[in-house]
């Protein structure tokens, strides 16, 4: 654990900069904060108008204290910051919480980059600057203006918003959802995401962390700290519009955006992505108290119908459809139940079944080995108790010797209901008022399970490419002041990499072209060469199934006619002659270099799906093949490449190879490639390989 941020997250001492007597003042309410929250470490408010505030004697400044001072908290207005962070470093201050706001957030980056440039020359880190403050139960420590400490609990926060941190700190009692810790991040001026997210996996009173985020500075650190968190961890992502699309100027830049992009980077990282801040609450309670959901096998207990056929619809919804029980396991859950009961999933055991038919029933499943994660559900009746129900839940838990499978409870009723709700979380299992919410908590454990298989994998490497070739003819066409290449240099790039294009040579005379054409041999392909027209097809430029000389010859006149008409003045380099690959099924692979993630990668079929109803995905580069493979289901056409309505099967190992490597061309050349497309690439019969026809590379401005 790094002992800098230990000493901001978990300091023996702290100083308040700016700490007032007006009880109006942020300083004066964190002075405040840290002493009614029981605060047991020393406290040193620097006032030089004060002798003391609230009991605690004030000096002029930190370097007049005679102790040692493990973190300062800031709230001097942002003009004097600098000179305050200096004062802090020379007296030997470890880490610094900046409350103060005027600087990056309204403009002022150069105050802010000062700020930061101070502190590092002394060794310090910081907290913010932006922020609310830190608060830890663990340490009765509430450094910040927010009015008490969360409802005690498991799970850190750390949210980039200072007045959501506020709100949620009061929904926690609320919501019954318990955080350890809150920790307010604001600029992320130093210590971003991923330096919390690396130390709140060492920290002993941590069991799952939560974030708000509205922007990651450094994506690939990101990703790489969440890999290697040991933690579940759950992101709310706010601020997910496009970013970019309009003048982009290759297919998959016009259909990149940051919530398609953010969402692949989380799921690649093992991150469990909230919908809401709902949403955010649920996951956490569950991921908090329970562990992950191992295999598919979900059972659901209740005594009530109605809620059964709900939470059925729910495990569907959220991809844990259920199965029948196992008859033996049936055969045993008839024991506790009426004769009209149903033990076949949901199990239900009827409101006549009572307490005995809950702790029986829920014991016994619980402890079954083909039970990989239970719902239990149950509506009030006048003939049971809510708080006898939630004991008996637990305690059939807790003896039925078995451990590691979640269980999330869902409690409808009254005032009943809710007593025995918060008894129940209290007691590490997750209660909901809702049997849809019990089910995707449970859904989420899985997904949780099914994204750790994944992300810690080592990133992909091919050993069949030659990357200095690649770069050779991107060196080439930049020394001829072009920011694109011509499609003959994009496929000599791809082929670096082991992708399968078709052969493509390039023809400046229509002689040329038909000296080509009978070398590649018929039928044929011509398109113009020019960086002026990059979408050749929507110039008239492209002559498809050209089968003699006479074809060639009559195909160079109208591509060239009709590509000085889309742009007079259009530098033309010639034309491409390329094999024409038999028709088959059509996809398109891409990429764009995200602000954030840098190199990701598209994929998508083509045709109308990528143009009109802009079915992709994405993925951060590199990507091995089983996720390519996976990246193949993602999209809602899927069944297409799996062989729909009697269709042959499409060669998806060899489409994932395509995907592979080109997610590690796209990666390894990332400092060069801004844009590329493969489009399209067609899939042919399952064993018959795949061929990518056009490619398109922009490059990266120099």
């Amino acid at each position: 654990m790094d002992p800098i941020i230990n000493a901001v997250l978990k300091p023996k001492s702290i100083a308040v900069i700016g700490a007032s007597t007006n009880p109006e003042k942020i300083g004066y309410k964190v002075v405040e904060n840290l002493k009614n929250c029981g605060y047991q470490n020393p406290v040193y408010p620097i006032n030089p108008g004060a002798e003391e505030i609230l009991g605690y004697k004030c000096y002029p400044n930190i370097k007049d204290v005679p102790y040692v001072i493990d973190a300062a908290v800031i709230t001097v207005p942002a003009k004097f910051v600098p000179e305050v962070v200096r004062d802090a470093g020379e007296k030997g201050v470890k880490g610094l919480s900046i409350i103060t706001s005027g600087f990056s957030e309204v403009g002022d980056v150069a105050l802010e980059n000062e700020v930061v440039s101070i502190a590092h020359e002394y060794g310090m880190r910081i907290i913010g600057p932006n922020i609310i403050g830190v608060l830890s139960n663990s340490d009765n420590m509430n450094a910040s203006f927010t009015n008490f400490l969360p409802l005690d609990g498991k799970a850190a926060l750390v949210s980039q918003s200072g007045a959501l941190l506020i709100a949620m700190d009061a929904a926690t009692y609320t919501r019954r959802v318990g955080f350890d810790k809150m920790i307010s991040i604001g600029n992320q001026a130093d210590l971003d995401f991923a330096d919390l997210i690396a130390y709140l996996n060492e920290d002993e009173n941590t069991t799952c962390i939560t974030l708000y985020i509205e922007g990651i500075k450094n994506g690939a650190r990101f990703m790489e700290e969440a890999r290697k968190c040991t933690k579940p961890i759950i992101a709310l992502k706010a601020g997910t519009s496009a970013h970019g699309a309009a003048a982009a100027a290759s297919h998959t830049g016009s259909l990149a955006g940051s919530a398609k992009v953010y969402e692949a980077a989380f799921q690649q990282a093992g991150v469990s992505q909230a919908e809401d801040l709902n949403d955010m609450f649920d996951t956490t309670l569950a991921l908090a108290l329970q562990p992950t959901m191992k295999g598919d096998n979900l059972l659901i207990v209740t005594n009530g119908g109605g809620v059964g056929v709900l939470a059925t619809d729910a495990a569907e919804k959220y991809g844990l459809p259920l199965k029948f029980a196992p008859e033996e396991v049936q055969a045993e859950l008839r024991k506790h139940m009426p004769s009209f009961g149903s033990a076949k999933n949901p199990v239900d055991i009827t409101g006549g079944a009572g307490l005995e038919g809950y702790y029986e029933g829920v014991k016994y499943a619980y402890a079954h080995p083909w039970v990989d994660g239970l719902a239990v559900l149950y509506c009030e009746t006048s003939v049971t108790n809510p708080q006898e129900i939630a004991e008996a839940i637990y305690n059939s838990i807790q003896e039925s010797g078995a451990t590691g499978k979640p269980v999330a409870v869902s409690f409808i009723g009254g005032e009943r209901c809710e007593a025995a709700m918060k008894w129940l979380i209290e007691h590490d299992i997750p209660t909901y008022n809702a049997p849809d919410l019990a089910v995707k908590a449970l859904a989420s454990l899985r997904k949780q399970n099914e994204m750790l298989a994944t992300s810690h994998n080592a990133p992909y490497k091919p050993t069949d490419v030659d990357g200095a070739k690649a770069r050779e003819i991107i060196a080439a066409a930049r020394a001829k002041g072009r920011d694109a290449l011509i499609e003959v240099e994009a496929k000599h790039v791809f082929a670096a990499y082991n992708l399968p294009v078709t052969p493509t040579e390039l023809a400046k005379t229509e002689e040329e072209a038909i000296q080509l054409a009978n070398q590649i041999g018929y039928p044929v392909v011509m398109k113009i060469v020019s960086p002026d027209i990059l979408h050749k097809s929507d110039a008239g430029a492209v002559k498809v199934n050209l089968k003699s000389d006479d074809d060639v010859r009559n195909a160079w006149k109208v591509i060239m006619e009709n590509s000085l008409k889309y742009k007079a003045d259009a530098e033309i380099d010639g034309m491409a002659v390329q094999q024409m690959a038999p028709w088959s099924t059509e996809v398109i692979v891409g990429s764009v270099n995200d602000s954030t993630f840098g190199p990701t990668l598209m994929f998508g079929l083509g045709g109308i799906f990528v143009e009109v109803m802009k079915d992709v995905t994405f993925k951060v580069a590199p990507i091995d093949e089983n996720t390519a493979l996976n990246m193949q289901s993602e999209i809602k056409a899927s069944k297409i490449l799996k062989g729909a309505r009697g269709e042959t099967p499409r060669d998806q190992k060899a489409l994932a190879n395509v995907l592979a490597h080109y997610s590690y061309m796209i990666y390894d050349l990332k400092d060069e490639i801004a844009e590329s497309d493969a489009n399209p690439v067609i899939v042919y019969e399952d064993g018959k390989g795949v061929a990518v026809v056009d490619a398109r590379i922009i490059l990266t401005k120099k």
